[in-house]
C-alpha cells in the first residue's frame, strides 16, 4: 500500500489555527518551565502576529477587491480589462488564503463593513465621482464578492 500523501496536522488543513493553538501551547509551557532558555511570551506572540498577517491578507484583499466592484458598478462607461483582472487576481488571492485558513471563512463578513467604507473612500478619490454615488452600506453580500461569476450591473437609470 502506498503510503499517504494527505497530512491531518492542523498545520495543513488550517494554517491560522495553527498558529493560535501553538501560541496557546507555547503560553502554556511558560507558567511550567521559567528555566529562561526560551522567550515563551516573545514567541507565542511571534506566531500569533504571523496568523493575524492573514486577518490583515484578507482584509486588504477585500477592499481592494471591493473597490474594483465599485468602479465596475458605477463607472461603466470606463470599464477596463484592468478592472477584470484586479478582481479576478484578488478574488483567487482570498480564496487560496481561506483554503489555507478555513477557521477565517467567517472573517471576510465579520469585515465588510470595514472594508466597504476603505473602499468608498479610495473609490471617490479615484473616479472622482460624489459621495451620493455610493450607498450607506455594501451593495455586494459577501458570496457575491468572492463569487467569481459574480459582476455587477451599473446602475439602474
Amino acid at each position: 500500500m502506498a503510503p499517504s500523501l494527505k497530512t491531518d496536522s492542523l498545520y495543513e488543513r488550517d494554517f491560522f489555527a495553527w498558529t493560535q493553538d501553538q501560541a496557546g501551547k507555547l503560553r502554556a509551557r511558560a507558567s511550567f518551565d521559567n528555566r529562561g532558555d526560551v522567550d515563551w511570551e516573545h514567541a507565542a506572540e511571534e506566531i500569533e502576529s504571523v496568523g493575524a498577517s492573514e486577518k490583515r491578507e484578507i482584509r486588504s484583499r477585500l477592499r481592494a477587491l471591493i473597490l474594483h466592484l465599485l468602479k465596475w458598478k458605477y463607472q461603466t462607461a470606463k470599464r477596463k480589462s484592468g478592472w477584470r483582472s484586479t478582481i479576478d487576481e484578488q478574488r483567487d488571492r482570498l480564496a487560496m488564503v481561506l483554503e489555507d485558513s478555513p477557521s477565517l471563512a467567517v472573517f471576510p463578513q465579520e469585515v465588510l463593513a470595514g472594508a466597504y467604507r476603505l473602499a468608498v473612500a479610495k473609490a471617490l478619490q479615484e473616479t472622482r465621482l460624489p459621495a451620493s454615488s455610493f450607498p450607506q452600506e455594501c451593495p455586494f453580500t459577501i458570496g457575491e464578492i468572492l463569487d467569481p461569476e459574480f459582476f455587477p450591473e451599473g446602475p439602474l437609470s
